[in-house]
């Protein structure tokens, strides 16, 4: 006989694209037999609810927590310390808490805040997969698929615990890396909220302007491109820049030096400065695209050959 899902209850709190994708996800590898959602507003829970993402809507967090063996935070960074500590005073003793936050150094001072002595029931994560869609009409189950999963495990945190979460996080498709909270909030404020920054300033400069419409009518795939992460969500990305604001600030001023090199550059018509940025930049980005995309084939032909392997398996009924 075929044996039953790995995970008996899944607790979402924020059933968006992250939450939404990972319950989706899950379901579609057939490990997890039920799924409960929480959210602040009742449409996105019903529209959950409706799409098959959460099978009810939960209505006591307190009451869902005893025999939940998993639970994911998947809301705005913000909103998270309220919900752990809602929670943990009724966690069960199986439950392994989990979060999607994009931040890490403050979501584990949260959890070592209200979570106590049952900090070990947290494992902290990151999925590398967001859009500049949001919502649970944006989830979908293979967003994970062969994306990074960066795990900041904690010296308190059982090895089976981990391995838990590991595995849901598998499941869904992703593949784990683990970083300390500080090194993730370095590196996540140079390559991800850094540009979105960036992102949400220019299409402001040119929201503002009295001619904006000008702009915008003339702006081409470029501007598209460089700022479609203006379009995600404000909430969101308020509190992640709060959240690591003392590591943004350091890239803001890099990024600010560097911006200034080059206007003295054009003030000067030093068009070798120009050209000899420009090479570097070019060079280092089509050797890192073209090796994503290389990874990206051979993983999807990787994950094809073992669901046609697994198709031809045939079920053991014991």
């Amino acid at each position: 006989m075929s044996s039953g899902p790995e995970f008996g209850k899944l607790v979402v709190f924020g059933v968006g694209l992250i939450g939404g994708s990972f319950a989706l996800a899950l379901k579609a590898a057939a490990q997890v037999a039920e799924v409960v959602g929480f959210g602040r507003g009742l449409s996105s829970l019903t529209q959950a609810l409706n799409r098959g993402i959460i099978d009810r809507i939960g209505v006591n967090p307190g009451q869902e927590m005893a025999d939940a063996d998993l639970v994911l935070i998947a809301t705005p960074v913000g909103q998270m310390p309220e919900i752990m500590a809602r929670i943990a005073p009724y966690l069960g003793p199986e439950t392994v808490v989990t979060d999607g936050g994009s931040t890490k150094s403050d979501v584990v001072a949260a959890a070592r805040a209200h979570f106590g002595d049952r900090i070990g029931q947290f494992v902290p994560a990151h999925p590398i997969a967001g859009a500049e869609n949001s919502g649970a009409a944006a989830a979908r189950a293979d967003l994970f698929r062969h994306r990074k999963i960066v795990f900041t495990p904690l010296p308190e945190n059982p090895v089976l615990n981990v391995a838990r979460i590991r595995s849901a996080w598998e499941w869904c498709g992703g593949e784990i890396f683990e970083l300390t909270p500080e090194e993730h909030d370095r590196v996540f404020a140079a390559v991800s909220h850094l540009p979105h920054l960036l992102a949400f300033a220019l299409v402001h400069e040119l929201a503002v302007r009295e001619d904006s419409e000008r702009y915008f009518n003339f702006a081409a795939g470029g501007f598209r491109d460089f700022t479609r992460i203006a379009a995600s969500h404000p909430e969101m990305w308020r509190d992640i820049c709060l959240a690591n604001r003392a590591a943004l600030l350091g890239e803001l001023d890099r990024y600010r030096e560097r911006l200034d090199g080059l206007r003295d550059a054009l003030s000067r018509a030093d068009g070798e400065v120009l050209r000899k940025t420009f090479d570097e930049a070019r060079a280092v980005r089509r050797a890192w695209g073209s090796e994503d995309r290389g990874l990206r084939r051979q993983k999807t032909d990787e994950f094809a050959a073992l669901r046609a392997v697994q198709r031809t398996v045939p079920e053991d009924r014991g």
